[in-house]
């Protein structure tokens, strides 16, 4: 099987061969490959494919990430009125 055909973040379907291509390309930190390529960006925030791409990035660069602009990710959830939930109407 082409590792590089693994889709890394299924929200946005970006593969391993994307991610690593664009990381050795410019020799980008976490952030900056989120940016670039869209992974991190779907549904789910990052939650399922965050640490792979901070991994990618530290091997493209050498660099550890320092994390002082760390990637954010948002709970997949919107907010509702508690009356919703089963409140009295």
């Amino acid at each position: 099987m082409d590792q590089s055909k693994t889709i890394v973040c299924r929200c946005e379907e970006v593969t391993l061969g994307e991610l690593v291509a664009v990381a050795n390309a410019y020799q980008c930190s976490s952030r900056e490959l989120k940016l670039r390529t869209r992974a991190g960006m779907g549904y789910c925030g990052g939650r399922t494919c965050r640490a792979l791409v901070d991994t990618i990035a530290h091997q493209s660069s050498g660099q550890t990430p320092s994390h002082s602009v760390p990637l954010g990710y948002q709970p997949p959830v919107r907010p509702i009125p508690f009356d919703l939930l089963g409140g009295n109407r």
